[in-house]
């Protein structure tokens, strides 16, 4: 068991730019002799085509709860001191940090692995809604099919 609770996290659902160093100082505490981020950024492709920026949606107080829950579970499951998780919401540019997490631990093996169930869980569970912008479109990621390319062959559906 952790030697904090979870109202020493911090979480955070906001639409300006992420300050990861609040955060980072944030979860640091003297007996820790680890602290491992995450940084989730935007980048400039995906699926083979153009990404011009994102835009995030979120039911945020389903959001907030669901990331209060993760942070819980990590401090259940994991030897850790903080957690502090942000994710930005409304328009992020190429470049931009669209969530940061960062993890204290007396030692790294911990922080390592509370860091990455934190974003490998809130991927699979938080209600919060990426669309990708193209040249040619938009789509809403993980859960919608991108759509091929003008000049693929068209997949026949299977029997049933």
């Amino acid at each position: 068991m952790s030697k904090t609770q979870p109202t020493d996290d911090l979480f955070q659902l906001i639409r300006e730019p992420i300050d990861r160093a609040t955060l980072v100082a944030h979860v640091r505490a003297a007996s820790d002799g680890a602290l491992v981020t995450f940084d989730g950024c935007v980048r400039d492709q995906s699926h083979g085509r153009r990404t011009l920026y994102l835009d995030y949606e979120a039911y945020e107080s389903m959001a907030l709860t669901k990331i209060r829950e993760i942070a819980t579970a990590i401090h259940e499951k994991f030897q850790i001191d903080r957690v502090a998780i942000a994710h930005r919401l409304g328009r992020l540019e190429i470049g931009e940090t669209s969530v940061f997490i960062a993890v204290s631990a007396p030692h790294r093996p911990a922080a390592f692995d509370a860091c990455r169930f934190a974003i490998d869980t809130l991927k699979r569970t938080v209600p919060i809604w990426k669309k990708e912008y193209f040249e040619d479109g938009a789509v809403w990621a993980d859960g919608e099919l991108h759509p091929a390319p003008p000049d693929a062959p068209i997949a026949k559906p299977a029997s049933q």
